[in-house]
């Protein structure tokens, strides 16, 4: 009865670990901070517009510039870019129009879209077109010759592919935002970067360098991982305990009589 106290009280208290550690992670994350709206956009790579995950943005330009925001997105991480655009006056228009995103890493190479919409054609009166590409899960290491999204800044490019001429100029507003998701430690591979993929630290790259994610690089110490291998040792280690229960046995050894 002794033994099965014991590995009662043990499962109890390992338990009540594993919820506050989950619970703890949990409010780590709620108390994380929208940040505020930006109001502007670069015109290239080297200018484009510091962006956080889950910050706003918007811009007013014209109907045939190129759009860049730069956004930080660390190992693990699953991001989507969203756009949306505000045409013209249907009036002031001649045709419809196509338009496109793009996203690139941080050694400039297009990254494909897992999921979205990342090209939409307008019709002449619509009053908006919106986009959307979502990455592949970042990882956090890969071979050289390979083309895995890889930590660093990436960069979302909004433009019109096809126009009538005659619309270029014509003013628009360009909304855009980026969100991202854990991927779980299911996903995540054994290596890592000596360095995120950022740009230099030349004077007319400053703005995107700047991108980061709050906690810094690969700074997040909750993986999904951590819960796991908790729960491996938790189960082993009860495991243990009742095996020892049942092996060792419920009663005395029996006492022999003196004199035999």
């Amino acid at each position: 009865m002794r033994t099965t106290r014991v590995v009662r009280r043990f499962a109890v208290t390992t338990g009540a670990a594993l919820l506050a550690l989950t619970g703890a992670a949990g409010s780590a994350a709620a108390d994380d901070e929208t940040p505020e709206k930006v109001t502007e956009a670069g015109t290239s790579f080297r200018t484009a517009t510091a962006l956080r995950i889950d910050q706003e943005a918007t811009a007013e330009a014209s109907t045939g510039d190129y759009l860049y925001w730069a956004f930080p997105v660390d190992a693990g991480q699953r991001a989507t870019v969203h756009a949306t655009v505000k045409l013209p006056e249907a009036a002031a228009r001649h045709a419809a129009s196509t338009w496109q995103v793009d996203v690139y890493d941080g050694l400039r190479r297009r990254q494909a879209c897992r999921l979205g919409t990342p090209t939409k054609t307008a019709a002449q009166d619509a009053a908006s077109v919106s986009l959307s590409c979502s990455l592949r899960t970042v990882r956090s290491w890969s071979e050289q010759w390979a083309n895995d999204p890889l930590p660093g800044t990436y960069y979302l490019r909004l433009t019109v592919t096809d126009l009538k001429a005659d619309d270029l100029g014509l003013p628009v507003r360009a909304e855009a935002k980026v969100t991202a998701t854990d991927a779980g430690g299911a996903q995540a591979v054994d290596g890592s970067l000596g360095e995120p993929l950022v740009p230099g630290a030349g004077s007319d790259e400053r703005r995107a360098a700047a991108v980061e994610p709050e906690d810094g690089w690969s700074g997040g110490w909750w993986s999904s991982r951590w819960l796991w291998t908790a729960a491996g040792g938790v189960l082993a280690a009860l495991a243990g305990v009742g095996g020892y229960a049942l092996t060792r046995g419920s009663g005395r050894p029996a006492r022999v009589p003196q004199g035999m």
